[in-house]
């Protein structure tokens, strides 16, 4: 192992680390953090996880599951096991990143090579950067529905100031880096927290006990697609930025508790999130009908007027914690991909994707619901085999990582392992044939496997069943651990 190496040019040469306030401009950039500037305990990382996914979004999500025809109770058991199983998957991705202290997309090399690590870096930046986009444009409708029931303002003026403030914000936080973000994460956490118990307490007047109890029951096939739903809304869109976060950490950390407090963190608002969302939207088929187009704002139709501004300000901060963690990794990301700039310009790169990815979603898209959905599984669907042979590749390894040599085409990991690109292109091509969305008319290619598999085809019983992602993460994590063990091997045995 080569310790606290720094690999020329993947930091600028005036980097200091990002200042005693936390306020100044992070220099790191993917190269490998010194020894000198790790630091925290794992319970920290609790706050930033936590405020990522503690957004009122997640009430929504019970909508989105009651649509796939389930009962309360089958729902409940998809989204808990969905929410609490994918952030674990976080959790390892996690633990790589206290032992290498690098970016997820730079460990990634391990398994892809130096250049075939180009593949999953440009789809984690695509994903990335969708996030962003999707949290933006959720915090622009539900301001501009908060303004309008308030009588503040309506149309596209009250939409734009209120996108020009949250993206802002977003773009101000990546730039700022690692220490901003974290102390902002935690005040996140700590506020949206307390508002959100607000939120909860004045709504839950609302449940119905005789509606939630006599939501019908689904069949095994819409449960499971409620699952992978989960999966893949939650932890899954998070699996390739998992070590971003904990790459400060000093290395005699523990790794339990790398693990267990970034699942708990990011998983713990959630799980009670989707619950309450599920017992509105099932007692409630007015809300649940609203949801779709509008999934934040739809939930301000239940509140009294005085609690508008709060709900706004939960809102906005429950979005703004998730999207400030995605701009920054996918600033990590572009540089991955050999794009020679500081951080923070990459930061600003994607802010103006996020812009442009915001004026498209909130003022031209007809359905959000659909755009959201079809995204979430077409990437989810890659991501997912990326996630199982990264996995597995950390499952193999029994020595650290060797630094230098992930920033070097020349050394022990090689410019391309064939095995790694081509388990997760095998994992795409079977996870889109077994995958469908009717909401966005793009996909309809997908699915092109339902029937020669026998499956029922495009309409079956299957079709929403969503079995390409557990499919593609199947493939890449037992193909890699059984194709890519002597490679391992033979890498260790170098250092």
């Amino acid at each position: 192992m080569t310790t606290g190496a720094r690999p020329t040019g993947s930091r600028p040469a005036e980097a200091g680390g990002s200042g005693p306030t936390g306020l100044a401009v992070e220099l790191n950039g993917i190269n490998v953090i010194a020894e000198d500037e790790r630091k925290g305990r794992p319970r920290d990382l609790f706050w930033p996880w936590c405020a990522a996914n503690i957004a009122v979004l997640g009430i929504s999500y019970g909508s989105f599951f009651l649509g796939f025809g389930v009962s309360f109770w089958q729902a409940t058991i998809a989204g808990i096991l969905g929410t609490v199983v994918s952030f674990l998957l976080v959790g390892f991705v996690s633990l790589a990143g206290k032992r290498g202290s690098a970016p997820t997309m730079i460990l990634s090399r391990a398994a892809f090579g130096i250049r075939g690590n180009a593949l999953p870096a440009a789809l984690s930046y695509v994903l990335l950067v969708g996030w962003e986009t999707v949290l933006c444009s959720l915090a622009t409708l539900a301001t501009a529905t908060v303004f309008e029931r308030l009588g503040w303002g309506n149309g596209s003026a009250t939409k734009i100031v209120a996108f020009l403030v949250v993206a802002g914000v977003i773009v101000l936080a990546g730039i700022l880096g690692f220490d901003a973000i974290m102390r902002l994460q935690g005040i996140i956490t700590i506020a949206t927290a307390v508002l959100t118990v607000g939120y909860i307490a004045l709504t839950a007047g609302h449940i119905s006990w005789s509606a939630v109890s006599s939501t019908p029951s689904g069949s095994a096939e819409a449960f499971i697609g409620t699952l992978i739903f989960a999966m893949t809304g939650f932890g899954l869109g998070w699996v390739n930025s998992g070590a971003d976060y904990s790459r400060y950490l000093p290395r005699g950390a523990s790794s339990r508790g790398v693990v267990g407090w970034t699942t708990f963190g990011a998983s713990v608002a959630p799980v009670v999130l989707v619950v309450f969302g599920l017992l509105l939207a099932a007692s409630d088929k007015d809300l649940n009908g609203k949801i779709g187009p509008d999934p934040v704002g739809a939930l301000t139709t239940i509140l009294p007027t005085w609690y508008l501004v709060p709900f706004a300000i939960v809102a906005i901060l429950g979005l703004i914690g998730g999207a400030v963690l995605d701009i920054y990794s996918s600033g990590l990301a572009l540089l991955t991909l050999g794009l020679r700039i500081p951080r923070w310009v990459a930061a600003g790169i994607d802010g103006v994707l996020m812009i442009l990815g915001t004026v498209y979603l909130v003022w031209i898209a007809d359905s959000f619901l659909g755009s959201f959905m079809g995204f979430l599984i077409t990437l989810g669907v890659p991501i997912a085999g990326w996630c199982g042979v990264f996995l597995a590749d950390l499952a193999l390894r029994k020595t650290a990582y060797a630094e230098a040599d992930l920033y070097r085409p020349e050394g022990r990991y090689a410019r391309v392992n064939a095995v790694a690109v081509g388990l997760v292109v095998v994992g795409t091509a079977v996870g889109w044939g077994l995958v469908t969305n009717t909401s966005a008319s793009w996909l309809s290619w997908q699915g092109y496997l339902l029937s020669v598999l026998g499956l029922g085809g495009r309409t079956g019983a299957w079709a929403y069943a969503n079995l390409g992602v557990a499919a593609s993460f199947a493939i890449g994590f037992v193909g890699y651990l059984a194709l890519g063990r002597q490679r391992v091997r033979s890498q260790e045995r170098m250092g």
